[in-house]
């Protein structure tokens, strides 16, 4: 029976560095209501099996969460991102200098762009493909194409060649896509590349936000996260949890809900 008992807190220790991204063994011990040294031990044998691995202080999934391509995205969440890229979109005035990530949110907002008459003399730099083609044909509008190693899953630019790009311009407003956003944590993403260009992006604007829908909203699909700025705004849809915007608010982060359109 005390076999059984250990197994199942183990696979619930997998499940929960699985679910939640990191765990440490002091949230895990008041979670299973077993001493320090008892999480210690499961996870010394998890780590032995290859199920889990130790960082400092606590643990790690290796669990597999695959990467969803831009292909994919574009069809999840359609009417809110809309929503929140036509917000976005009201933000901007004319003669700025501002940022679009890579994403099929950042896809929708340059095509919310070209739908704003007013937006003249507009300066959008970019690292992301559907972004750069949306925005091709527009009057008016100059768009600057950050250059790097290509990502084929996200269709996005990234390495040191974007980075070197970024570190000379500046922009008046930043628009980051994410995997997922977490209220302590920022933002989070499939490796330590975008992360990187993101951080860097976001240190060069005067205003950020974070464009992400409900379903990213406290999620820690992968383990590479964008340490962010002192004051960013998180815009998302109307159908986020309040808990969930409660959050980011209650770690002083403005959230804006994008009101809902037809």
């Amino acid at each position: 029976m005390a076999k059984h008992t250990a197994q199942t807190r183990r696979g619930e220790i997998v499940r929960l560095a699985t679910t939640s991204g990191l765990a440490s063994v002091e949230e895990l011990s008041d979670q299973l209501g077993v001493t320090a040294s008892t999480i210690r031990r499961d996870l010394a044998k998890l780590t032995a099996q290859g199920k889990l691995a130790r960082t400092y202080g606590g643990v790690m999934s290796l669990a597999h969460h695959p990467e969803a391509s831009l292909r994919q995205r574009l069809g999840e969440a359609h009417a809110a991102k809309r929503d929140i890229a036509r917000w976005a979109a009201d933000q901007i005035e004319p003669g700025e200098t501002v940022l679009l990530d890579a994403g099929s949110t950042m896809g929708a907002l340059a095509d919310a762009i070209t739908k704003t008459p007013e937006l003249t003399e507009l300066t959008v730099v970019t690292a992301g493909i559907s972004a750069m083609v949306t925005l091709t044909d527009s009057v008016g509008i100059d768009v600057i194409a950050l250059g790097g190693r290509l990502r084929p899953l996200s269709q996005a630019f990234v390495g040191p060649l974007a980075e070197a790009a970024v570190q000379r311009l500046s922009f008046d407003r930043a628009f980051m896509g994410a995997d997922s956003v977490h209220a302590e944590r920022g933002i989070c993403e499939a490796d330590l590349e975008q992360t990187r260009l993101k951080e860097l992006m976001m240190s060069r604007a005067e205003h950020t936000y974070v464009l992400a829908h409900a379903d990213k909203l406290g999620q820690s699909p992968f383990h590479a996260w964008a340490v962010m700025p002192r004051a960013w705004t998180l815009v998302t849809d109307e159908s986020a949890d309040p808990s969930a915007l409660q959050a980011f608010r209650d770690n002083g982060i403005e959230v804006v809900v994008a009101p809902r359109r037809d």
